[in-house]
């Protein structure tokens, strides 16, 4: 591309990411290759002026090194619809101030700014609610306040896995057998005897030796391979945050078929980097807010995920029409 291409990425703090597994630094070392000028925010830097998102913005440095892997400079409140991304990198919980931090990068959207992913997206495709989009890659799934209506459901689908709608990481997950005494204290807990919504799912027994697979998807389009990853012998969650083992896979034709179903869906609505997981070939939760598992890839194959990344950018800013004036109604 022509100028220099001025990134900024809202991100957790920078100095205390795990520098092997952080997807985040990947993509950012990627970006910083093709020459362009990073810049970091965290989601306390944020802030609407009169209807212009404004960010108290610090130039930013990575680097490939265990030890010292990013230096900032000096901040400076800046409009953000000023740059040609704003990276949307915060890991959940998606609360409220999730919420509101999507209407500020909503407005530099409308200001000019390339958003990733787009910020209505974010708010719209809850990880685990929007697989009701696509039930046809499901397996069967209940979302309800209902504890009777959960109860009938694990009698009719044998094991079940129920889960609270806003966690990460394998949080508050729950494997329940066939006549489990707990069940009824599992759906209180989740729901809070009523009050909120959670999700139920027949449990599929091929997570404890296929795994928990995330397949990426950039623009729409898978990457080639796929993150298995394998429960602890004494553990049901299928997550590297609670030490399940991450193997790499070739894609499977399901998985194509998977990502054909989903991929365009996602595209067309801004989603550039989308992490699907997939147990037994159904799909379980379509990740849109921070997706990880690029380091273990690229660490087992030989793939440049973050390349891969940057050139969807790309190819979207020259896209892209002429930037607008920054909005301030």
């Amino acid at each position: 591309m022509g100028s220099t291409v001025r990134l900024a990425v809202v991100m957790d703090p920078i100095g205390h990411i795990k520098y092997a597994k952080d997807t985040t630094l990947a993509l950012l070392l990627a970006a910083q290759s093709r020459g362009w000028s990073l810049h970091y925010l965290e989601q306390q830097d944020l802030r609407l002026r009169d209807g212009v998102a404004e960010g108290r913005v610090r130039p930013l440095t990575v680097r490939a090194d265990a030890q010292q892997w990013y230096s900032l400079g000096e901040p400076t409140v800046r409009a953000l619809g000023q740059f040609d991304v704003v990276l949307m990198r915060k890991d959940p919980p998606f609360d409220t101030e999730y919420i509101y931090t999507t209407y500020v990068l909503e407005r530099a959207e409308l200001a000019g700014a390339l958003v990733v992913n787009r910020p209505r997206g974010l708010r719209d495709m809850n990880e685990k609610v929007y697989t009701a989009w696509f039930p046809q890659c499901c397996a069967p799934t209940l979302v309800t306040r209902d504890m009777a209506e959960m109860a009938a459901f694990a009698a009719a689908q044998g094991k079940i896995v129920v889960k609270p709608l806003h966690g990460m990481g394998g949080h508050s997950v729950f494997v329940l057998e066939p006549g489990d005494k707990n069940a009824r204290v599992v759906f209180e807990t989740l729901t809070d005897d009523g009050q909120r919504f959670a999700i139920v799912q027949k449990y599929l027994p091929d997570i404890a030796t296929g795994g928990d697979s995330r397949v990426l998807l950039i623009d729409g389009e898978p990457v080639p391979y796929a993150l298995a990853r394998i429960p602890l012998a004494e553990d049901n969650r299928g997550n590297l945050a609670a030490g399940a083992k991450g193997v790499g896979r070739a894609l499977t034709e399901r998985d194509r078929w998977l990502c054909g179903q989903i991929g365009p869906t996602l595209r067309d609505a801004g989603m550039l980097f989308v992490g699907l997981d997939v147990i037994g070939g159904y799909i379980t939760e379509i990740n849109v807010t921070s997706p990880t598992g690029v380091r273990e890839l690229e660490r087992q194959f030989p793939l440049d995920i973050g390349a891969l990344f940057v050139d969807a950018l790309e190819r979207r800013l020259i896209g892209r029409a002429p930037r607008a004036t920054i909005l301030t109604t």
